[in-house]
Order: structure tokens, then sequence, then C-alpha cells
């Protein structure tokens, strides 16, 4: 079965155009519909005027039949005026009554209307030409003068439809235009960003090279600082991975020369108690390489794919479990080993099995790096500062840095796999000097927002 093909990578420069674009079609079409409503409704509110005005003027002037005129019904024919347009001048309907009497009626709706049509504005849908039309018409009425003026109504979405049209055509000139610039201006606005890029691809991180923190825009400065702390942070890692290969090839060397030489004795002298004592050197340093190697190995495991989830752990309980693991050890060697905690739980965010392995460490060192009769303690410790791991002990110990090798296992291979440790959980490792009885001790501390921190956070 074929692999999935990766989706095909796309120019952000374009994304962006497309979005613009995409939300200039929508404002442009929204100006549109407003444009044509817009249209509509002035065009309904200019028709009502014009109403008024032509039932006032006609309620003003005398009437062919109080001027000595016939009263007339003419059919309504609209008379063609040479070179004047008629687009916006729509044919007005006029109906005229003295009182009950009809005298005029220009296109002959007037038997069409409702009687009685009170005065004011009326939206009516008569028959004209054989097909039903909606029309605006106003009534007024002076004494026994009533008048009745329409208009038909198409008129107004036309004059809608022409104000949209007349919107409509410049966006369509402008719009390739506006498409080009617009891609362009996009381009243009992010060759800042592909100018970042081509840095960051020249960035050699391991020697220390940072981007320049000066910035034109305060978002990519922002990405500038975050790259910048990224880079020092992989920096630290580096050098911290560097001092621990360092001292794993150093705690290892040791063991491995003495393996060959005392081979190289124990080969030369069989059977005599040079070679029975070289044998036992022999295996003495194997199960000294050994040790490291599982700590190695249990740190791998520890931290590979396969990890136990972060989750809270009870450092009370983690030093009773460790304290009765090296019981028979400290035992053996003639030492007291004792546990310092509350009954209550003391928990912090992290990994059980490499919390663990820290605390074994720092246990084992204050066992086999101090004389017989000496007394161990573990202690757990909760305050407003956070929360403490001790291993304290009143025996005179070899202390000093991570390099520093003593009989058994190495001192210098436990303290810097614990300083790991507690650098992935946010800890930090002190060697200290405590108050009497007590004459070394090495401390793990969470400071309070570490140690309230989730697991996801901390880790």
């Amino acid at each position: 079965m074929s692999a999935p093909s990766a989706a095909p990578r796309r120019r952000l420069w374009r994304h962006l155009w497309v979005w613009a674009m995409g939300a200039l079609l929508l404002v442009w079409a929204t100006l549109v519909a407003v444009a044509y409503h817009t249209g509509v409704h002035e065009a309904e509110e200019i028709t009502d005027g014009q109403l008024v005005s032509v039932a006032q003027l006609l309620l003003r002037q005398p009437w062919p039949a109080e001027a000595g005129g016939a009263t007339a019904s003419p059919a309504g024919v609209p008379v063609p005026l040479p070179g004047i347009e008629g687009r916006y001048a729509p044919p007005v309907r006029v109906a005229l009554w003295q009182g009950e009497r009809l005298w005029w009626d220009s296109d002959g709706l007037a038997a069409s209307l409702p009687q009685p049509l009170p005065p004011g504005h009326h939206t009516l849908v008569l028959t004209a030409g054989g097909e039903p039309r909606v029309w605006r018409w106003f009534v007024a009425q002076s004494g026994e003068r009533r008048v009745a003026v329409a208009i038909d109504t198409t008129r107004h979405r036309a004059l809608g439809r022409d104000i949209a049209e007349h919107v409509v055509r410049p966006a369509l000139v402008l719009l390739p235009l506006l498409a080009v610039l617009l891609a362009w201006g996009i381009r243009r606005g992010l060759a800042p960003l592909q100018r970042l890029t081509t840095a960051i691809d020249r960035l050699d991180a391991r020697a220390g090279e940072t981007l320049p923190a000066e910035s034109r825009f305060v978002e990519l400065s922002s990405i500038v600082r975050a790259l910048n702390g990224l880079v020092q942070r992989l920096q630290q890692l580096w050098e911290r991975e560097r001092r621990f290969t360092s001292d794993v090839a150093h705690e290892l060397r040791t063991p491995l020369a003495a393996l060959a030489l005392q081979a190289r004795v124990a080969r030369e002298q069989p059977g005599q108690p040079a070679g029975d004592a070289a044998l036992r050197a022999v295996e003495e340093q194997a199960l000294r390489a050994g040790h490291v190697l599982a700590q190695l190995l249990a740190l791998a495991r520890a931290q590979g794919p396969q990890a136990p989830a972060w989750g809270p752990v009870d450092l009370a309980a983690l030093a009773r479990d460790v304290a009765a693991e090296h019981a028979a050890l400290a035992h053996e060697r003639g030492q007291t080993l004792g546990v310092t905690a509350p009954e209550t739980p003391v928990v912090v965010p992290g990994q059980a099995a490499l919390l663990a392995l820290a605390l074994r460490n720092l246990v084992d060192n204050a066992l086999r790096h101090t004389p017989r009769g000496t007394q161990v303690d573990i202690a757990v410790a909760a305050s407003a500062d956070g929360v403490t791991l001790t291993v304290r002990d009143d025996g005179s110990r070899a202390v000093g840095p991570p390099t520093t090798h003593t009989e058994g296992p190495g001192l210098g291979i436990g303290l810097s796999l614990v300083q790991r440790i507690a650098d992935r959980h946010g800890a930090v490792l002190r060697h200290e000097t405590p108050t009497a009885p007590w004459t070394t001790a090495y401390t793990l501390h969470w400071p309070a927002t570490a140690a309230a921190a989730s697991p996801a956070q901390t880790a």
C-alpha cells in the first residue's frame, strides 16, 4: 500500500490574495445590493413627493367645467416631446371628482379604484393594458374637489437597477487593476518575511549565531526574539549533552581500562593469589561498568516513546519506596537509612520512574561514599517557597564536581544523571552544607510555580 501523497504546498501571498479578493468581492456585492435597494427606496420617496406636488397643483387650478368648459374623460396617451428623455419622467395618471361626480379620468383607472379611497398614499394592484401592475396612488381633497394621482411603480425597480449598474460598471473596470495591485502589494508586504526566512536558513545555531534583534515590524521582532530564545535553549541543551557524554565516557573509561589491565594480570598469573585478586578486580570493574550502563538504559527508557505518562508524583511515598529498596545495602555497610516526610502526600508533576532513578542515585552515592556507621536520611518538605527532596548524611563524604570519581559506582555519572532529570522536571539540584548533625546534603528543589504546574506545562 503506497503512502499517501503530501498535500500540495501553496504560496502564502496567493493564499492572502485569494482571501482579500474574496472579501473585496463580498463587499462589492453587498454594495451593489445596498445601492439597488437604496435606489428603489429613494425612487419611492421621490415618487411620493411628485404625486403630492401634482395633486396640490391640480387642486389650485380652475377645472374646465368651472371655467365654462365641458366635462372631459379623455384617453390618456402620452405626448412625445422631441429631444426629451422620458426615462426619468414616468407618466402620471390623474382622476378628478367634484363631489360624487367624476370630472376627469386620464387613463380609465378610476373605475378600478376602491370607493371610497381615503386621502393619503396607497399602493394598489390594478389591471392596465391587460396585465396587472402595482400602482402608487395619492389622494387629496379640498372642499368638494377630490384628486387621485398615480404612477406605475415598475419605474422604481428600473431606477434601482440603473443606480446599481452605475455602481457596478466602474468596479468591473477597476477590479482587474485592483487585483493586480493587491497581489503586488501583498508580495511586497511579505518581503520582510522572506528575508527573515533567508536569514534563518543561513543561521548556524551550533556556532552560537542569532538573528539581528532589530526589526521594523513588531510581529517580526516577536518572531526573532522567540527564535533567538530557542537557539539559546538549544545551545544550553547541547552543552548539557556534551557534558553528560563526557561524564559517561570518563566514567566508563576507568573500569574498562581496569578490566583490560586486570585481565592481563589474571592471564599471566593463573591460579596464583595475584591472578585471583585480578579476577576479583575484573568482576568489580565489570559490575561498575554494568551499573553505569544500567543507569543509562533506565534513563533512555524513561525518556523514550514508551515512557510512562506524566502525572502527579507523591515524593513522600517515593522516598519510602526507595529507602526500602536500599535497606539491605545500608545494613550490609553498617549504615542507617531513614525517611523524614509528612504523612500527607507531597505531590509534584513529573515521571515517577525518572524521579525514582534520581533519588536512587543520590541515596546510592550517600551509602557508597560514606564510612560505616553513617546515618543517611531522605527528607521531603513542602513550604511556601516550593517542594524539596533532600538526601543528607552525617558522614565525611568525598564531594566535588560531577566528574569526581571514587570507589564504587561513579559519583560523577550519578550526579550528571540527576541533573538531567532535575532539568527535565523544572527542579534545581543543589549541593548544600546542612545544619548539624548533618554534614552533606544534595537537594532537589521545585519552586512554587513548578510544583503547582500541570504535567503538560512542566513537560
